[in-house]
């Protein structure tokens, strides 16, 4: 399965999604993260990721007479590269998009569900802004975010740290106002 058909649908997303940050888990522990999607949906999706090479069983353990695998994520492979985003439809990146923000408007349903809910005390944020920059500038903006978040991402669990998901959208904004120095 191509990997944007296989990655870009959102049960297989939110699986994906599950393993961020995390060495492993255990499909118990999924099933647990994932507790609104029936358990035969969520095996069929997880042994579609394992055959597309985006997941791995590392052990297999029994469990009350039943087999717990304990499964990674490959990173390298959970993404849609730019050459298959080349060959993709607009229809295609439509879909793609809107399984993407349905995926975060469901991390931040479920956010919002919990029982201890502080926005300000648990550093929830959303916002856009706009930023005037060359390609090369871009690219330059695009080094430098990727260097600080990946500095970050090796972070191993620990006592006061919190698993959180940071989301990002690069877009170009079409200008239809004044031209610029205008006002």
């Amino acid at each position: 399965m191509p990997a944007p058909e296989l990655l870009l649908h959102p049960v297989r997303m939110r699986i994906v999604q599950a393993f961020l940050g995390r060495e492993s888990l255990t499909t118990g522990a999924l099933r647990l993260e994932l507790d609104d999607v029936p358990v035969a949906t969520l095996y069929r999706h997880v042994s579609a990721l394992l055959d597309g090479g985006v997941l791995e069983v590392v052990d297999e353990r029994r469990v009350r007479g039943a087999v717990e695998r304990t499964l990674v994520l490959h990173v390298s492979r959970a993404h849609v590269d730019a050459e298959s985003a080349r060959t993709m439809t607009r229809e295609d990146h439509r879909h793609a998009f809107s399984t993407f923000v349905a995926g975060l408007l469901g991390s931040f349903d479920r956010y919002l569900d919990g029982d201890d809910l502080d926005l300000g005390r648990d550093l929830v944020g959303y916002r856009q802004t706009a930023l005037h920059l060359t390609d090369e500038e871009t690219h330059e903006l695009l080094e430098e975010l990727r260097a600080v978040v990946l500095a970050r991402a090796a972070n191993r669990p620990a006592p006061g740290r919190r698993r959180r998901l940071l989301a990002t959208v690069l877009v170009p904004a079409e200008d239809r106002g004044p031209s610029e120095g205008s006002g």
